[in-house]
Formats: C-alpha cells, structure tokens, sequence
C-alpha cells in the first residue's frame, strides 16, 4: 500500500532571539508547536538577556536576513506569518519587500517596541516605518503602551474599544488591542479585538491571573494566533483560542520560578492540563 504524504502546517516568526528563552524566536517556536503547527524562523537580531533584563542588542546583517527569508520562503509553503522584533528601519524594509515578493498570506504583527518589562526595543527612527508597514498585516496585536505610541494619546479601560477601533481605522488593518497593562475589573483581563473588514469591535475576557510571570506573552500570543489561522480558522476564532491558549500558560507558570530575575517570570507554554 502506497504511503500517502501529507504536509506540515507550518508558521514562519520573523523575530529576535532572546537568549534567556522566555520572549522571541523562543517563545514563537514554543508557541507554535505547542498550539499545533511547525515552526520556522527567521532571526533579525540576538539579544543578551536573562530574567533580570537585556543587556545588550546585536542586529543580525540585513544581507543575512534577506537570505534567511529567501531560503524558507523559496521552499515551504506557510500558512501564516508572524513577525516580532524588526528594531530599524532598513530591517523592516527588508521584510516588507521580501514578504511582498513572495505572496504571502495571513500576516500576525506584534509591533514590538517596548517590552513587559518597559525596555524599549526599537530605534526611535524606524517607528514611523514600522507605521507604514502595519496596513500589509492581517492582524496587529499591540499592548498598551505600544498602542499609545501608535496614536498618542494614552489609553485606559474607559477608551479601550475605542482606541482599538482608532487604530485599525488609522493603519486599515485588524487589531488586538491587549488590556494587560491596565487595572482588571471584576478578575478579567479584556482585550478588543476589531476586525476591520467587518467594522465590529469584540471584547475577549479571560481571568486575571495573579502572577509577575508574564514575560513574552505578546510574542507567545502572536504566535498562537498565527498558528491557529495557519490551521484554517478565521481571524475571529483564531484570537480567541489564541488568547485562551496565553491565559492557561499564564496560569499553568503562575507558581513557576526560573533564574534569579524578580520580575517578568517566564510562562509555561507547555504546562497546559
């Protein structure tokens, strides 16, 4: 009897690494595989990081980058993109063009600019490409503050959904605006989620977890987004089982302890019952 083949459902992250294991590539590639796709990846830059801080940033060559992308796109086919840490404006061009080149579809952008921890992880001059670039994804998914530097002004529980709304209206594009910096009401954590096509703003609630372990959770929720539409479900389903997937890491590492950093612990992607 002949073997009948069939493909990996595969996600590519575009992202940094985090040597420390709890955010970037690492994260993405947990995240990924633990939500039910195989991972690839393409590294823009290294980081020397512990879970007491980063300490340093080196930018992978653009060259080198523009031949990672090359060498996976040329040759899997992917079912959504996610893209992280691009820390300049001559990264995230690269990407732009490359991404554009190859078609691809259903693109997840964490726009990350500053981390759980408030370290800013983006050169103030690329801020305003990275503006440019949002409206080729699918999907943006930034948390608070990252938000505010997006339409400055700063952004409470009162003018959640519509600051989501504000945005996807201001860069075309969907938007999970994510609640976790704010104050929870009633033990919820609510993100917005506004679908831009459809012009609906959705509340997503999940329980507030009482834990500093929270460090890559945007790159970790990103990528779970991504997988679950790489498996075929439509953007709505995909965030919510996406933010599910998060909440229960979240809980899983509440009481989880790693390295000798205080704050920011590290999520148990693969914890869930």
């Amino acid at each position: 009897m002949e073997n009948i083949k069939t493909a990996y459902c595969s996600v590519l992250t575009i992202a940094g690494s985090d040597s420390g294991g709890g955010a970037g590539i690492q994260a993405d590639i947990k995240s990924i595989s633990a939500s039910g796709a195989y991972a690839a990846s393409v590294i823009t830059a290294t980081t020397a990081q512990n879970t007491q801080g980063i300490f340093n940033i080196h930018p992978i060559p653009i060259s080198h980058i523009e031949k990672q992308l090359d060498a996976v796109l040329s040759d899997i086919e992917f079912g959504a993109i996610k893209i992280g840490m691009l820390h300049s404006s001559e990264v995230i061009d690269a990407v732009a063009k490359k991404l554009s080149h190859y078609k691809v579809k259903n693109i997840v952008l964490d726009p990350v600019m500053v981390a759980t921890s408030g370290d800013r992880l983006i050169v103030n001059d690329a801020i305003s490409t990275l503006k440019e670039f949002l409206p080729k994804a699918s999907l943006i998914t930034p948390n608070i503050p990252e938000a505010e530097l997006l339409i400055g002004h700063s952004i409470e529980l009162d003018n959640l959904e519509n600051s989501a709304i504000e945005i996807g209206k201001l860069y075309n594009t969907s938007v999970l605006l994510k609640g976790g910096h704010l104050d929870s009401k009633e033990n919820k954590i609510t993100d917005i989620l506004y679908l831009y096509k459809d012009k609906k703003a959705i509340p997503i609630k999940n329980p507030w977890v009482d834990t500093k372990n929270t460090h890559g959770t945007g790159c970790s929720l990103s990528s779970s987004i991504a997988t679950f539409l790489s498996l075929g479900h439509n953007l709505e389903d995909a965030v919510k089982k996406g933010c599910h997937y998060i909440n229960q890491a979240i809980e899983q590492g509440k009481n989880k302890t790693l390295g000798k950093g205080n704050e920011n612990g590290a999520i148990n992607h693969f914890g869930l019952k």
